[in-house]
């Protein structure tokens, strides 16, 4: 009898290689108003993906999620984009969409909204608050710091401090490593504000993208014992509010442009304004006021240069009045889905024609 136990005992406890196992952080967007959350859970395989055909399909409880009721919870995870994930020994990040059972893409689902189109070339200029004890990383227990003035790009501690820059160089390595196109960071014109920049190519890959950098930070911020605040204007008053610039082209910008196409689309981008507005984040009448490098959220305008203008347009855009390159649209928010963004950007440059 004991040689019998422990027999059964040696043969339970008997360890697993982990060398032989992998590990796939499914990542989704949970069905919250006004803007989603990330979501992510682990799946763990024995053998390494070598792109999404490899990926199984998952299942989720979409009750605790906003995407389901409880009598009827399941939703479904269809792996849309593959990383590696150095972070992690073995890791993969898989980003996903959400299904309804029947496999429709579910309501909560705006990637599926998204007529890809390759030659979109798109940037993403994150702006993002690092928080700790409800309120932002450097601010003193109470009152404020030193006005504006020596954060934006600034160095030594008293600026921006130890634990933000670790943090945002830390995340450059593990979202390059990642495979995404990671352009640069800096500190923002706020204390304890800061940026990282995305880009890409295609309309869904980059959105993908700019999900995933986002995961990467959030999952960091986890070690340090920090949130990140990706509202457009947490604090009140004399503060810069956190955008995401969008800069973008498409080929025909790119390499025909012409002062009267570039016409036609700033009248379809003034027409379409209110529609822009509608999925550029939530609370932007808050940080599009006029100031702090805005336009006010019920006027469109352009100009070159004009960082307080709706969409700026580089000076290497109308260099020997060639009207060709990119724009910047500086109207969406930190906090937008760039999913919607992107959406409504291609429906606005195909109206044009």
């Amino acid at each position: 009898m004991v040689f019998r136990y422990s027999i059964l005992f040696s043969v339970r406890v008997c360890p697993v290689s982990s060398a032989s196992k992998y590990k796939l952080e499914y990542v989704w967007l949970d069905g919250y108003l006004p803007e989603p959350n990330l979501r992510s859970k682990t799946k763990i395989v024995d053998k390494a993906p070598a792109s999404v055909a490899d990926l199984p399909v998952w299942g989720f409880d979409g009750s605790s999620t906003q995407q389901a009721e409880g009598h009827s919870s399941d939703c479904v995870l269809k792996p849309v984009a593959l990383y590696p994930d150095s972070t992690r020994k073995n890791g993969f990040l898989v980003m996903c969409e959400v299904l309804l059972p029947n496999n429709s893409a579910h309501p909560s689902n705006f990637r599926s909204t998204i007529e890809d189109d390759p030659d979109l070339w798109i940037g993403f200029e994150q702006e993002y608050f690092f928080y700790k004890n409800g309120r932002p990383l450097g601010f003193p227990e109470s009152g404020y710091p030193a006005p504006q003035g020596p954060y934006y790009t600034g160095v030594g501690y008293k600026n921006v401090g130890c634990t933000a820059r670790q943090i945002a160089e830390e995340h450059i390595d593990i979202t390059l490593d990642a495979g995404i196109a990671l352009e640069g960071i800096n500190a923002e014109v706020a204390k304890g504000q800061w940026e990282f920049q995305i880009f890409g190519k295609g309309a869904k890959k980059v959105c993908d993208d700019m999900w995933i950098s986002r995961y990467l930070m959030a999952r960091l911020c986890e070690k340090y014992g920090v949130d990140v605040e990706w509202h457009c204007k947490p604090i009140r008053g004399d503060w810069n509010g956190s955008g995401m610039h969008t800069n973008f082209s498409t080929k025909l910008l790119r390499e025909t442009g012409g002062k009267a196409y570039f016409e036609k689309l700033m009248a379809a981008f003034d027409k379409y304004k209110d529609e822009h507005i509608a999925v550029y984040g939530p609370d932007n009448h808050l940080r599009l006021t006029g100031l702090h490098e805005t336009q006010s959220i019920d006027k469109f305008n352009y100009g070159v240069a004009n960082r307080g203008a709706s969409i700026r347009i580089p000076h290497s855009f109308v260099a020997g009045d060639a009207y060709k390159g990119y724009l910047e649209d500086r109207r969406p928010n930190s906090q937008a889905d760039p999913y919607k963004i992107v959406s409504r950007l291609l429906k606005t440059i195909r109206s044009v024609g």
